[in-house]
């Protein structure tokens, strides 16, 4: 029978403590690219450069009709007037939205993914599909069978990876561009640090990099290595937003044994790959080295359970730009 105060007896207890000390020392043992450096803050003018992509992000969330006229108002002509839309698709339910295009100013293609709302990215990182599995060796050909990702998040890419490869192809074509930037908020950002492992796979001679917003973590460290190698990744949180720390990685310095069972993700060993960004309740942006940097400037060190994250921080602002359409 269960004590008066409800806690655990010893016997219940000892299973759970070696499975944390068999998990604590395969945490231990796990590559990483962290490096100890500094935490720096960003310009002003530095923060500025980010702005016309966090535009490309937020219209992500608008239909394929309005993005593939480009007149969804301010997000797509009153932000980026010299954007030319090449293919879009996506019905925002079983598929995410999705645009590709050429921004000439920028002398880029984008490549940009629908993402979804706080209570239904919570759900999707929690759910029956949180699970680690491999990739589509069709879609991703030689890739490692170490390298592992959420299976939800891969399915979701899976169902738009070569329409997304085609229409990048065929803009990269037409207008001679030799760079890809990849971007997405939320679930859109999952999708789009898989595509930034998918696209280069099949496609050469151009330069990647991937901008995204209020990013979870994606896969496994085998991955996040593998992202943050030959592909400049930034990822940019804002405040207390508690989506950037599920599922969880292993930290167990960070965490009270309540938080370890609650999030049981952390069992499963996600990593964010280097490259974050996060706003400070004081509006400053710091660069944060490193994978997981447990600073308190830094996602993982300021909401270290999703207890002490704020929802009302995912959708940004992010210099200004909301993540809506």
């Amino acid at each position: 029978m269960r004590r008066a105060d409800c806690s655990p007896t010893r016997s219940e207890m000892a299973p759970l403590a070696a499975i944390l000390l068999a998990l604590a020392s395969l945490a231990a043992a796990a590559p990483s690219l962290s490096v100890r450096q500094a935490i720096t803050s960003l310009s002003s003018a530095q923060i500025s450069t980010f702005t016309p992509y966090s535009f490309y992000a937020a219209a992500g969330y608008c239909s394929p009709a309005s993005t593939l006229a480009w007149n969804c108002g301010t997000n797509c002509v009153g932000a980026n007037p010299n954007f030319h839309p090449i293919a879009s698709g996506g019905d925002g339910d079983d598929v995410q939205f999705w645009f590709v295009g050429v921004d000439e100013t920028l002398g880029t293609v984008i490549v940009s993914h629908q993402g979804t709302d706080p209570t239904q990215i919570l759900s999707l990182v929690t759910d029956s599909d949180f699970f680690l599995g491999t990739l589509d060796p069709t879609l991703f050909p030689g890739v490692s069978s170490s390298v592992e990702v959420h299976s939800g998040f891969r399915d979701e890419q899976a169902k738009t990876a070569t329409d997304v490869l085609t229409a990048v192809q065929t803009a990269l074509s037409q207008f001679g561009i030799k760079k890809v930037t990849i971007t997405g908020h939320s679930l859109g950002g999952a999708i789009a640090l898989i595509d930034s492992v998918y696209l280069p796979l099949h496609i050469t001679g151009v330069t990647f990099q991937t901008i995204v917003y209020g990013l979870p973590r994606v896969g496994n460290q085998a991955f996040a290595n593998l992202a943050s190698v030959g592909n400049t990744v930034t990822h940019i949180n804002n405040k207390e937003d508690p989506v950037p720390i599920l599922p969880g990685s292993f930290s167990a310095s960070r965490m009270s044994l309540s938080d370890l069972i609650f999030q049981s993700g952390m069992f499963l060993g996600f990593h964010h790959p280097t490259g974050e960004i996060h706003i400070e309740d004081s509006g400053a942006w710091d660069a944060c080295p490193g994978q997981d940097n447990e600073s308190d400037l830094c996602s993982t060190g300021d909401v270290p359970t999703i207890f002490s994250g704020d929802t009302s921080d995912h959708d940004g602002p992010y210099n200004g730009v909301e993540m809506e359409c």
